[in-house]
């Protein structure tokens, strides 16, 4: 099982800075993926932010709301997700949320890979006011 500790949310004037973080711990093997999501009230969630990696390579994704404003990084040795969120408008009020996709460890230590897990941080309110 993977643990997610997500902390950094609270309230802000508008044009303020917060900065979010997402630690993972638990029988982790291997990340895929690791992103910051978020859900205004009446809306579906959207991703924000995302790291991936693949065969193909690794690379980051933004929305375009929150392009040139918003920067996702991360401490591969401590899987922590950072999100540092700069000129934040009320538009960006909403729960956010850290996902990270990867492997469980397989058998005694951690040197095979086992099963694929998606596992979602409890979430952390984000309040911009004007």
């Amino acid at each position: 099982q993977v643990q997610m500790a997500e902390s950094g949310g609270g309230l802000v004037q508008a044009g303020g800075s917060l900065r979010l973080s997402c630690a993972a711990s638990g029988r982790i093997f291997s990340i895929n993926a690791m992103g910051w999501y978020r859900q205004a009230p009446g809306k579906q969630r959207e991703l924000v932010a995302g790291f991936t990696s693949g065969t193909s390579g690794s690379g980051t994704n933004y929305a375009d709301s929150v392009k040139g404003r918003f920067t996702i990084s991360r401490d591969n040795a401590k899987n922590t997700l950072y999100l540092q969120m700069n000129s934040l408008k009320p538009e960006d009020t909403a729960v956010y949320y850290c996902n990270v996709v990867g492997h469980y460890c397989s058998g005694y230590g951690c040197y095979e890979r086992g099963a694929l897990f998606n596992s979602w941080g409890q979430g952390t309110q984000v309040t911009v006011s004007s």
